[in-house]
């Protein structure tokens, strides 16, 4: 009789793979390393001056060293804080989204569109992907709000959950298909507009370019998009979110099967009114210059006239909302933490040194890798300063006339600034709305950054196609 050869020897262990930590680990320990980077990194700052807009810019020429201001115990156990003070807009918009979808479900209305949507796509449920990607990435590129993807996911979670699809994939076509419109930015004002102004082109020169841009990485998005959901409609275990699923499933599971749930009269003249709602946001966005406050407020109005039209109470409505603030709570915490950390270096006084620093060493590389330097500072930047226009602001002041002295075309360094800055957006936990919008899918941003990162490499890499070409052809628009 054999025996066994691994007598006397230690149990094998299963390799562990290793864990990213809790997001609200991750945020404190970038906080800490800012306030000690205060105590290494010299304080300097610009002088600001009247920009685009009456938005206020930095004089490139001005930087300087001031005298160094640490950050003390009492300011840095005081950054979230101040950071939830600070990112209140962006905390209250979630908030407002969570309760008004919940008013929403209570209505009934959305499982009855949901049930509906899902029998017309019911033999072709992959087209539905590259159709809103698109559509959204067009209201992106044009307005320039990836912030709409926040009301675009409460929407498209029971219907891809209904489709067999998943959480995951309800956030990608919301959150990557405004991304890529944003960094497109046919004719973005929030970060073309600007940053044109700033450097002295036209506005909105160059669309051609910005076109074909725009058609390659929407056509590699849902390409992506859609080799998941494929997946992951053939062997639902495979999804990264099938156990957080669990609850959802249960809740919009498939009825195709049943007779179609027919409208009450009170349910069909609330849905009569949602398109009213929809035409004013648009309206507001697009014409008054409305933004989340505006926004929120509006939601606020929407779901309590719905929610009456349709036969709630008041009371109903009331804890409707409570229950939704409590689903989306902790990423309304995980937006103040992310705040923190510009938060820690602007107390510090080390954002403007920080900015002033990269910005030399683009200022060293020769030709075509100047252009490519140009787009990973910005990507850097883009973590302290996750704002289009804010960066724009701050950074373009110094890249265009540094353009200038190494060869590139400012045009090109207006593209280098939206590739470095767009794609960013929905990958960085400093990255308010983006943070927002995984709690309002239910999903980790440790199983978003698994799930986005591959296409995020293969983003950085087109990136870096077009930018050697508008560098090789000295583009100009």
């Amino acid at each position: 009789m054999q025996k066994s050869t691994n007598v006397g020897q230690a149990p094998i262990k299963k390799r562990k793979r290793m864990k990213i930590p809790h997001i609200y680990v991750l945020l404190f320990l970038i906080s800490a390393v800012g306030a000690i980077m205060t105590y290494l990194i010299p304080a300097g700052e610009f002088e600001r001056t009247p920009g685009p807009d009456g938005r206020e810019t930095i004089d490139p020429e001005s930087f300087a060293q001031i005298e160094s201001s640490p950050l003390s115990l009492i300011e840095f156990m005081t950054a979230i804080p101040r950071g939830m003070i600070d990112a209140g807009e962006i905390i209250f918009f979630t908030f407002i989204i969570g309760g008004m979808f919940m008013v929403l479900r209570r209505t009934g209305i959305i499982e009855v569109g949901v049930d509906r949507l899902a029998r017309k796509f019911q033999t072709k449920s992959l087209l539905i992907i590259p159709i809103l990607t698109t559509l959204f990435a067009m209201v992106a590129t044009i307005i320039g709000t990836p912030e709409l993807s926040l009301v675009y996911i409460p929407v498209l979670m029971p219907l891809m959950i209904s489709l067999g699809y998943d959480s995951m994939i309800a956030a990608a076509i919301a959150l990557i298909s405004t991304a890529l419109g944003f960094t497109a930015g046919v004719m973005n004002p929030v970060t073309v507009g600007i940053s044109q102004q700033i450097s002295g082109l036209e506005t909105f020169s160059g669309l051609g370019l910005r076109v074909v841009i725009f058609i390659v990485i929407v056509v590699i998005g849902c390409w992506y998009m859609m080799r998941y959901a494929k997946q992951v409609k053939k062997d639902p275990i495979s999804s990264l979110t099938y156990e957080d699923d669990t609850e959802k499933r249960e809740l919009y599971k498939d009825e195709r099967d049943k007779e179609p749930q027919p409208l009450t009269k009170r349910q069909k003249l609330a849905v009569g009114t949602l398109p009213i709602f929809f035409i004013i946001l648009v309206y507001g966005v697009t014409q008054l210059d409305w933004f989340m406050i505006e926004m929120a407020g509006l939601f606020v109005f929407m779901a309590v006239i719905v929610g009456v039209i349709s036969g709630l109470t008041l009371t109903k409505i009331s804890e409707a909302f409570t229950e939704g603030f409590r689903e989306v709570l902790m990423g309304a915490i995980i937006i103040g933490i992310a705040r923190s950390v510009a938060i820690v270096l602007e107390d510090g006084q080390i954002m403007d040194t920080i900015v002033y620093g990269l910005g030399s060493i683009v200022g060293q590389l020769p030709g075509v890798f100047s252009a490519l330097g140009m787009q990973y500072v910005q990507l850097l930047i883009n973590f302290f300063i996750p704002s289009g226009s804010g960066q724009a602001l701050v950074t373009m002041p110094i890249m265009a006339p540094l353009s200038d002295m190494v060869g590139v075309t400012r045009q090109t360094a207006v593209l280098a600034f939206q590739f470095g800055d767009g794609f960013a957006h929905i990958i960085y936990p400093t990255s308010g709305y983006f943070m927002a919008a995984l709690v309002i899918a239910g999903v980790s941003w440790e199983k978003w950054v698994r799930f986005f990162f591959p296409l995020f490499l293969i983003y950085m890499v087109v990136a870096m196609v077009f930018l050697i070409f508008a560098q090789m052809v000295q583009w100009t628009g």
